[in-house]
């Protein structure tokens, strides 16, 4: 009686490719993601993997543009604050998810389908409310510094919220209300519990928010 057949290698694809680096990159960190591992994980040659992706630099921009594609928010026709605050908060979600990305997405030119997608559904929102294009432009920059900036502090602060507390404790004897009368307060009013200490994206984006549509009144 014949041995059954081996079952076919399922083939290599593009897509395949960025879903394991997603993986890996998620598991490990970028600094472990290389083609040779990359590899190992798919069970191929190295090699091969250059008929999907343009070297290491290929793989990170499609890894950028893999991360992009997954912020997705619902827009409000009727409220751009609305959809961009949606907006905000689907982003930061999806960053915090995938740590290693937010670097990549601001030390790259990044020109994937899903960036471009991205970046023209939010000229759309903002262009419908009436913004006009260098506005727009300057618009959704800005937010999504504030978007970027604050996700990468999330990621990357020395202390986890619960720690806040006990750290303002130990941290207040170093602060005498004679020298830094303000940043004591501040920092008593921590360690006592009147005051988490947390940042908050949603002020920061409160801010922007209001700040341009004073600008959008005034046309």
């Amino acid at each position: 009686m014949a041995e059954d057949a081996p079952a076919p290698r399922k083939p290599l694809t593009r897509d395949r490719v960025l879903e394991a680096a997603l993986a890996l990159a998620d598991a490990e960190g970028l600094a472990k993601l290389s083609m040779r591992r990359l590899a190992d994980r798919l069970g191929v040659e190295a090699m091969s993997l250059y008929h999907h992706v343009e070297g290491k630099d290929g793989l990170l921009s499609g890894l950028t543009d893999r991360v992009i594609g997954e912020i997705d928010w619902t827009d409000d026709p009727g409220d751009w604050r609305a959809s961009m605050r949606a907006r905000a908060f689907a982003a930061h979600r999806v960053l915090m998810r995938h740590g290693w990305a937010p670097l990549l997405i601001v030390s790259g030119v990044n020109t994937g389908p899903n960036m471009l997608r991205y970046i023209d559904r939010t000229l759309g929102c903002l262009l419908g409310a009436g913004f006009d294009l260098p506005t727009a432009d300057h618009a959704w920059n800005t937010l999504d510094a504030h978007i970027l900036g604050f996700t990468l502090q999330r990621l990357h602060f020395p202390l986890e919220p619960e720690a806040y507390a006990g750290a303002a404790a130990e941290f207040l004897p170093m602060l005498p209300p004679e020298t830094h009368p303000h940043m004591h307060r501040l920092t008593a009013l921590v360690a006592g519990g009147g005051h988490d200490g947390l940042q908050d994206l949603g002020f920061g984006l409160d801010l922007l928010l209001d700040g341009l549509e004073r600008l959008r009144l005034r046309g």
